[in-house]
């Protein structure tokens, strides 16, 4: 990994539930040493990409990123045009629907809703990246994506979040292989304890994937008939959200959905 890679690696690190990181944190959580980190954090502070906090020296995302995430939205409108869609899904099935774009070995999370019909909910952190091996949304990406990305993930180390993630190789390829199978994935409490997940594949232009849509729910509400639902929904809201972001589902996928109907 390269020394610009490094310092940008650090802004992965910001999160809903952690705006704010010391020197000392970022050295444990990069497994670096504290000169070459403070080094990497003065570069992004000098191009407005991280500031600190006079009073606590703490380290929080700066202005650069509030510029190029705006200019970003403006000239490529990807939460502008999916919005519509997810919120309509949430209002249908009554829960939390995302949709999370791929960014190297993660999903990014692009656009949530929740209509918040529930006293008990799943709690979705916007900022937070989305591990592979771990959720619906990245066994989908796994399932539908490029054959060398799977390897990659296969050969790499694999976290056991929640006592319940899959770490084995082999059973992560077989819940691939069936996820190809079904048309869509799921992941039962692999990422958080108490939430079961499905997600299918969004396509860009070119039919190249470029994303998920997924419905997380608590486990004690899942049960056939609303998994039978979610994955409906999702099917549909694949196809809409797809062609809102100028692509489409390639037909061999379709028509799986089509004849599993």
């Amino acid at each position: 990994m390269g020394t610009i890679s490094k310092a940008l690696k650090l802004l992965n690190e910001f999160s809903s539930s952690r705006p704010e990181i010391g020197l000392s944190e970022f050295k444990q959580i990069s497994n670096q040493d504290k000169a070459t980190v403070y080094r990497h954090l003065s570069e992004l502070q000098e191009n407005g990409f991280v500031e600190q906090n006079t009073t606590t020296k703490n380290y929080r995302l700066g202005p650069a990123v509030l510029r190029l995430a705006a200019v970003r939205e403006r000239t490529f409108p990807m939460r502008a045009a999916v919005s519509a869609w997810v919120d309509d899904l949430s209002r249908q099935l009554g829960e939390l629907v995302h949709v999370s774009l791929f960014q190297s070995d993660f999903m990014s999370p692009l656009y949530h809703a929740d209509i918040q019909i529930h006293g008990t909910r799943v709690y979705f952190d916007e900022a937070e990246m989305l591990p592979m091996h771990a959720t619906s949304s990245g066994i989908a990406m796994l399932a539908f994506g490029p054959e060398k990305l799977l390897q990659k993930v296969l050969a790499g180390h694999l976290e056991d979040y929640t006592g319940m993630t899959t770490t084995d190789p082999a059973k992560l390829e077989d819940e691939v292989k069936q996820s190809r199978k079904n048309g869509y994935a799921i992941c039962d409490q692999g990422f958080e304890k108490e939430v079961f997940s499905i997600a299918t594949p969004i396509y860009g232009k070119e039919l190249k994937i470029i994303g998920t849509l997924a419905v997380a729910v608590p486990v004690f509400r899942m049960n056939k008939r609303m998994k039978k639902d979610i994955v409906k929904g999702l099917k549909e809201g694949s196809l809409n959200v797809s062609d809102a972001l100028g692509g489409s589902i390639p037909e061999p996928l379709e028509r799986q959905w089509n004849n599993a109907s």
